[in-house]
């Protein structure tokens, strides 16, 4: 089979779609061929205006294949293979426009209007495609998107190479942060709720908000070490050592979480903030929070043997997410549409 696979930015552009993209074609590429189209990378690369987070391509470029596979909430490339078939559409986040991007705060009524455009352009996407893929249910059935498209919906879930990540019951004593830094990912959450407490923080990863954190930290009196952008070999070391692994971001932007199943693959209890799809990836390898009281006191709770329980359960759930099993349910959807 030959699978097209349409991604606004490709791997080494560094995202949750992106290493998404990247993960499920090497699984694929064991017993099909697939080709990557994208701004940036792959084996088509299309021209485009360089708008953040959400190029637009200029041409269009006629590729043969048996499936159209994109990758959406960003839609112009999507929306540039929308009449191909069989379409198919994994929805990976609703857009929600943060109060800054790039470093510049949005006014509202401009983000509202952008939503709006995204929103319109999208349903006509899924209006076209014959199945859309979403990575939970939990996350669909609070979709003001996903919830129009039941008819045509099927819950595949991200997934992550669970070898990469040796299981381990001996933690250090450190919290782990592993992201963006960048404002609506919400590590200012997790600072204020360490503020004098003496935990250490481990904050692996860079972005437009590193200098406003490291800031917050000190005011704040947080443990905190800023180890900028890591290589992948040294975040798999973090995982595993790690007492726990915080995602705090409250926003539908982040809707599952592969970091979550990173961490769970190593043993390590994952805390995330109760939005959707994260809280049921969360709930099952560690706890949910909804405010920063109750992330403190999750944290202060983490004694050896809450860790050891939470891993255990975390590893068998990472086991069941592995990209080998994950791709046979995206190859399993393809066969049926052809």
């Amino acid at each position: 089979m030959k699978i097209a696979q349409i991604t606004p930015y490709a791997y080494p552009h560094i995202g949750g779609v992106e290493i998404h993209v990247k993960n499920l074609s090497k699984a694929l590429k064991f017993r099909h061929e697939v080709i990557t189209i994208s701004s940036n990378s792959g084996e088509v690369v299309l021209k485009s205006i360089p708008v953040p987070y959400s190029p637009i391509p200029l041409q269009k470029v006629n590729v043969e294949a048996d499936v159209y596979h994109a990758h959406i909430p960003s839609p112009f490339f999507a929306r540039m293979y929308a009449d191909e078939g069989p379409f198919v559409v994994t929805y990976h986040n609703d857009v929600e426009v943060p109060n800054r991007v790039s470093g510049y705060t949005m006014p509202r009524f401009f983000a509202s209007m952008s939503e709006n455009v995204n929103w319109k352009i999208t349903r006509d996407i899924l209006d076209k495609a014959d199945a859309v893929i979403a990575t939970t249910l939990d996350y669909a059935l609070t979709s003001p998107v996903l919830k129009e498209y039941a008819e045509k919906l099927h819950v595949i879930p991200n997934g992550i190479w669970v070898n990469d990540f040796a299981y381990s019951k001996e933690k250090e004593d450190f919290i782990l942060y592993a992201g963006r830094l960048v404002e609506y990912k919400g590590l200012g959450t997790l600072l204020n709720a360490l503020e004098g407490s003496g935990v250490k923080l481990v904050v692996a990863g860079d972005g437009e908000d590193r200098e406003y954190f490291k800031s917050l930290a000190g005011k704040k009196n947080v443990d905190a070490t800023f180890l900028g952008r890591i290589g992948y070999s040294e975040l798999v070391g973090l995982m595993g050592r790690a007492k726990a692994l915080v995602l705090p971001s409250k926003t539908r932007l982040e809707a599952f979480g592969i970091v979550l199943l990173e961490a769970m693959a190593s043993g390590t209890p994952v805390i995330a903030y109760s939005t959707p799809g994260v809280r049921y990836v969360a709930s099952h390898g560690g706890f949910v929070f909804r405010n920063e009281l109750e992330l403190r006191e999750i944290i202060e709770n983490l004694d050896d043997m809450t860790v050891v329980k939470a891993g255990k359960r975390g590893r068998k759930f990472a086991e069941m997410h592995d990209w080998s099993i994950i791709a046979r349910k995206v190859e399993k959807l393809y066969m049926s549409l052809i």
